[in-house]
């Protein structure tokens, strides 16, 4: 087991369960200076200096690893130097040099190793192998994959925290359906890229943070009822003593929140 306990000799430390990462054997340095940049936090404001994104604030100042999601050099092997662990997200990353001298940062499938292979190839001839990067047409069906395009060359969006995977369930004449693991299923072009695994740290979603302090230094803020605030700050604000709401549950903008679609189709252009 990867998870790690603690003895309660605290009521913070009574209920706390982390990553043993030094079991995982996950670099314990810094990241690469080339490819990391400051993180500013906004705050939750916008650039008017309001707030549109309640409840964040605080929290650790983060370096941004610089994540090649489009897996841009295409037919050049690399090798895994380091396994990293990453502020910014749920899942590792993984270091790798590549032959011509580059380096880059990828999301790491679970399983994959210091010195392990990669590759990302748009031809058929690619085997089937641990974090290599292929398009949809050349995968075949019931293979896990993650990191995966919505439309070809826009780079990965789909299945990128930690444990997420997708599978391919059928193919057509140019396209591909795949299922999430969430049990949604998707139509993409058979030219959209997708790399092979399972997404690492299965375990995060076994974590458990036992005070509220560790949520303050993962810059989140405390969160309040909407039925506790005033109606000028919330919908379901307001009333004479202890209320409900008497409405359906909505944002602070009235947008509903049980079942309301609001995805937007996007113009392909």
């Amino acid at each position: 087991m990867t998870l790690k306990k603690y003895n309660p000799t605290t009521p913070s430390l009574r209920n706390l369960i982390t990553i043993d990462y030094k079991r995982e054997q996950i670099w314990k340095g810094r990241p690469l200076k080339l490819l990391t940049k400051r993180k500013l936090n906004s705050g939750g404001r916008n650039t008017n200096g309001q707030i549109s994104s309640f409840h964040r604030g605080g929290g650790h100042v983060n370096l941004y690893r610089a994540v090649d999601f489009k897996r841009q050099l295409q037919d050049v092997l690399g090798h895994v130097i380091r396994i990293e662990y990453d502020p910014n997200r749920s899942a590792y990353l993984a270091l790798i040099a590549f032959e011509n001298g580059s380096l880059s940062y990828i999301i790491a499938p679970e399983g994959l190793k210091v010195n392990d292979e990669v590759l990302a190839s748009s031809s058929n001839e690619l085997a089937i192998h641990l974090g290599n990067s292929l398009i949809l047409k050349n995968i075949p069906v019931g293979v896990f994959l993650h990191n995966i395009e919505l439309l070809p060359n826009k780079g990965g969006q789909l299945a990128r925290s930690a444990g997420t995977y997708a599978k391919i369930i059928k193919k057509e004449r140019d396209f591909c359906v795949i299922r999430l693991n969430s049990g949604k299923q998707l139509e993409l072009s058979n030219l959209c890229f997708a790399s092979i695994g399972i997404v690492s740290k299965v375990n995060h979603r076994n974590i458990k943070i036992g005070k509220a302090g560790r949520s303050r230094w993962l810059n989140k803020r405390p969160t309040v009822r909407g039925v506790v605030m005033n109606p000028i700050d919330h919908p379901h604000g307001g009333g004479e003593g202890k209320t409900s709401g008497g409405r359906c549950s909505v944002t602070p903008w009235g947008i509903p929140t049980k079942g309301y679609r609001t995805k937007r189709k996007k113009k392909i252009k």
